[in-house]
């Protein structure tokens, strides 16, 4: 597991399968309980790292693209076209 902000960071885990559905590269990988769990084959060493994540070196945890829509995301709350209940279950 190589994404910094996931508690298996750093773990070697046991690929079980890979595919691509949807457009979405993903890895199937045992869980601590014997379960089969889905990651974004990104977030391991599977896939090609990151242009940005590489040149940035650790100095900017977040991407610009990633910030923006966030700040989208923010906005569009405040101006009360939404609520944090319709996002989050």
């Amino acid at each position: 597991m190589v994404h910094p902000f996931h508690p298996w960071f750093g773990r070697d885990l046991e690929i079980v399968k890979r595919r691509r559905n949807w457009r979405a590269d993903r890895v199937y990988v045992l869980g601590d309980a014997g379960e089969l769990v889905s990651l974004p084959a990104e977030w391991t060493d599977l896939a090609p790292a990151d242009p940005f994540v590489v040149v940035a070196a650790g100095r900017a945890p977040f991407r610009t693209a990633d910030l923006l829509k966030l700040a989208d995301e923010v906005a569009r709350l405040r101006s009360g076209a939404g609520s944090v209940q319709e996002i989050l279950p």
